[in-house]
C-alpha cells in the first residue's frame, strides 16, 4: 500500500439514530488512540458541531431531518479540502448519515465517487417505508435519491442525486431472500457482495467490490457501520447484528479497498460506546482498524 496521509473529521451526530449514545464515538476512538496507531501522517481536522438524539414529534417519519442535513453539510464542507491536498479524508462518526458528508464532500472537490456500503443493511428505506422515522436507516436512499426521500436532505451535496445506482456496492450484509431492502438492491441494479459470499472468502469478496467500484469511477470511498459486525464477536454497534461478519473479515475487507489506487475516503459510523463490554474492545477495535488502514 502506497503510503497514506489522512485527513480525520469527527462526525459527534446521533440525530439520524434510534436513541443516543453514538455521538460519542469519535471523541471515544480517539481516546483509543486509533490517530496515533494510524501514524505521522494524519491530519485532525477537528470536530463539525454535533447534536444528541432528541424525539422529534413534528415529523415522526424523518425525525431531526435538518440537523441531519446539517451535519452532513458541515461534514462535507471539511472533506472536500482534503483530496486536493493528496489526503484521505476519515469521518468518524456519529450515525450513518454522515456518510453522505463523505460522498457529498468529495463531489465538491471534483470527484463523482463510487460507494461501497459495508453495512448491516443497506439502509434503502424512505419515511415512507420506515414508520419509526430513524433517517440512519435511509442514508443510501437520500444518496440515490430514491422517491419519498427528503429533500433538504437529499440535497446535502452539489447534485441531486448524489449517487447513481452503477456507483454503488452494497457489502456485507446478511439479509435473507424476501427482505424489503434486498429486493430493492436487486430492484434497483446495485452491485451486491453478501455475507455469505464475505465469509467463504473475504479477501476474494472484497477484490470483486473492488473492482466494481474501480470501474464504475475515477475513485472510490467506503462507508463502515459496525453493525456489519457480528455483536458477539465485536460488540461496538448501536444496533446488535447477530449474522455479521467477523473483525478479521471486516479488516481484510477494508484492506483490501484501501489498498487501492483509487481509494478516495472512508467513513466509520454507528459506535455506541455504551456497550462496550470493557476497557480493552475499543482499543483493540482501533489496533485492526489502523492495521487495515495503514497495511500494517
Amino acid at each position: 500500500m502506497d503510503h497514506r496521509q489522512w485527513t480525520v473529521v469527527g462526525a459527534p451526530s446521533s440525530a439520524g439514530a434510534h436513541t443516543p449514545g453514538i455521538e460519542r464515538a469519535p471523541a471515544a476512538l480517539r481516546a483509543a488512540g486509533l490517530l496515533d496507531r494510524l501514524g505521522a501522517d494524519v491530519e485532525d481536522a477537528g470536530d463539525v458541531p454535533g447534536f444528541r438524539w432528541r424525539p422529534d414529534p413534528a415529523y415522526p417519519r424523518g425525525q431531526n431531518a435538518g440537523a441531519v442535513a446539517a451535519v452532513a453539510s458541515a461534514v462535507a464542507d471539511r472533506v472536500a479540502a482534503a483530496p486536493g491536498r493528496g489526503r484521505a479524508p476519515l469521518v468518524l462518526g456519529g450515525d450513518c448519515t454522515v456518510t453522505m458528508g463523505l460522498v457529498a464532500g468529495c463531489a465538491r472537490a471534483g470527484l463523482s465517487p463510487a460507494l461501497v456500503y459495508v453495512d448491516g443493511g443497506p439502509d434503502l428505506y424512505t419515511p415512507e417505508t420506515r414508520a419509526n422515522g430513524n433517517l440512519d436507516a435511509m442514508g443510501l436512499a437520500h444518496m440515490l435519491g430514491l422517491p419519498g426521500t427528503l429533500p433538504g436532505v437529499a440535497g446535502v451535496g452539489p447534485a441531486v442525486p448524489l449517487l447513481s445506482p452503477e456507483r454503488v456496492v452494497v457489502y456485507g450484509d446478511s439479509l435473507p431472500r424476501g427482505d424489503h431492502e434486498r429486493e430493492l438492491v436487486a430492484e434497483l441494479g446495485l452491485a451486491y457482495v453478501p455475507a455469505d459470499e464475505v465469509h467463504a472468502d473475504a479477501g476474494a469478496a472484497a477484490r470483486r467490490a473492488r473492482s466494481v467500484a474501480e470501474g464504475a469511477a475515477d475513485g472510490f470511498v467506503v462507508h463502515f457501520d459496525v453493525d456489519v459486525l457480528s455483536f458477539v464477536d465485536a460488540p461496538l454497534a448501536d444496533v446488535p447484528e447477530p449474522f455479521g461478519l467477523s473483525l478479521a473479515e471486516a479488516a481484510a475487507t477494508l484492506a483490501e479497498l484501501v489498498a487501492s489506487p483509487r481509494f478516495a475516503g472512508l467513513s466509520v459510523t454507528e459506535i455506541n460506546p455504551d456497550h462496550l463490554p470493557d476497557d480493552e474492545l475499543l482499543p483493540r477495535f482501533a489496533g485492526v482498524l489502523a492495521g487495515a488502514l495503514t497495511g500494517r
